[in-house]
Formats: C-alpha cells, structure tokens, sequence
C-alpha cells in the first residue's frame, strides 16, 4: 500500500440492500477517452504499486481512471469471508455503470482478470458490449478456485471446509494466513470462464511472469487457447513474479496500456 499520507478521501457507492448492502470505496476522475478501469486480486485494494502508476499514467495522459475496493477489502464495507466472485462482480458493475462513461479498457490483476472477463459477457449478454474497448491482464487467474486451488488442498483443508466452512493457508504477501471458504469455491464454479471459447470482442494483452509461484505461466497459456486468435497478445516475462511491480514490470504494462488506448483513439 503507498505510504502516501495526503490523499483525498474515497467517494462510497451504495450496493445491494438489507443484510447484503455494502459501501464500495472509489476514487475515479474523468478525463479524455479511453477510462482505465483498476479490478484488483483477491485480497488487495486499490492503494497497490501497479494502481497507483496506472493512475499517474492515466494523469499524464488525460484519461479517465477509475478503481475500487471489493466489498470486504481495503477501504470498502463488508466482511471479506463473505466474499464471492458474484459479489465481487456485482461490485464491479455497479461501478462501472455509476462512473464510467465512454469506452474503457479493464485492467485485472490476477483474480481481477477473471472479474474482467466476466464483466465483459454481462456486459455483452446486456447488449453493451461495445463499452469494452481493451483487456489488459496482468497475471490473470481467471477460475483460480476450480483450477488452481481445489488442486492443491490438503485432507486437512478439505476437512476444515467441510467441517468449519473454511480453510487457511500461509501467505506470501501478509502476516496473516489466506482464506478460502466452501461458499467461494461453490460460487467459483458458476463462475468459470475457461470452460468454453471466451468471446471478448475486443484487443486483449496479457502479461506473465514465468516465474509466479502463485499463477503459473501454463495457466497463462491455457487462457489464450480458450481467447480468439486476433487481437490477443502475450508477454511472458521469465523471471517475473506475480506482483509484477518491478520498475522494468511497470513499464511494459504502462506500454501495453498506451497500445491499447491507442488501438482505441484509432476507431
């Protein structure tokens, strides 16, 4: 998270009703076409290295900029152990329909690549598609429940969601261990997006690092073969992590970020 200490309060969405209401922390400005659009991973906000250069990035450039914290992370309400991908998606609609306007290119990190992608077929199904002028993904993790962490649990994780609802893992990025409960897992697999072919209809570029211990680069790889051939590029990165936050990591992303909203601005 940035250490800066002098930065303007979030503005708050209200979403849902009753026992699911939640307030959405977001802190967008407008500017000229393309919006990049922030859709974080599982368990980060919106204050993370990669956030705050794509909007200093957006700044310089005068685009639009737009990102948010999940209901349950960073500045936003909720309980994160409540979260679900549906959730999560449902935030990040109602934020786009509330800030965005005009075409936008959607920038997911990790688990917010799988949220982009399914964002753009409820967009899509709503006959809005056109909306959508750009993917960037950014160690995507699209269906990381069913493919990347059902895998690996153990008899006793598998015990502990049966028994508890939840189970724990040690975490690379906090102090505190990583949570995955049954309900996420449930609600991952209405989710899945890697099923079948992934109709975007618009440029995507992904960013790897094949060196990620959390999303290996053959995910990657699976994800193009599920994309059409056009229009999509891969950029594998060998000694690439998966926070992708190296100073050389920031520029390729800021360059993919440029090309797309130039493939933009030349419609």
């Amino acid at each position: 998270m940035t250490t800066d200490t002098v930065r303007a309060p979030p503005s708050y969405l209200d979403v849902g009703a009753g026992e699911t209401h939640r307030r959405i922390a977001v802190r967008a400005f407008r500017g000229a076409e393309p919006t990049l659009v922030w859709l974080g991973g599982y368990r980060s906000d919106m204050l993370g290295t990669k956030a705050e250069r794509l909007s200093a990035l957006a700044e310089a450039e005068r685009f639009g900029f737009c990102r948010f914290d999940y209901s349950g992370h960073g500045e936003s309400s909720g309980t994160f152990e409540e979260g679900t991908i549906s959730r999560w998606l449902d935030d990040a609609r109602a934020v786009f329909d509330a800030t965005v306007s005009g075409p936008a290119i959607l920038v997911g990190s990790s688990m917010g690549a799988w949220i982009a992608l399914r964002l753009v077929a409820d967009l899509r199904r709503d006959g809005l598609g056109d909306r959508i002028a750009g993917l960037l993904l950014l160690a995507p993790a699209p269906d990381f429940t069913r493919r990347l962490v059902e895998p690996k649990l153990s008899d006793l994780q598998k015990r502990d969601l049966a028994d508890k609802g939840f189970c724990t893992k040690p975490s690379a990025y906090s102090d505190q261990p990583t949570v995955y409960t049954r309900t996420l897992l449930e609600d991952g697999a209405r989710n899945l997006v890697m099923d079948g072919l992934i109709e975007t209809g618009c440029p995507v570029h992904i960013i790897q690092g094949m060196a990620d211990p959390d999303v290996p680069y053959t995910h990657a790889l699976d994800l193009v073969s599920s994309l059409p051939g056009d229009g999509v590029i891969l950029t594998l990165i060998r000694d690439g992590d998966h926070r992708l936050s190296r100073e050389e990591d920031l520029a390729r992303i800021e360059q993919a970020a440029r090309e797309l909203a130039a493939v933009t601005n030349a419609v």
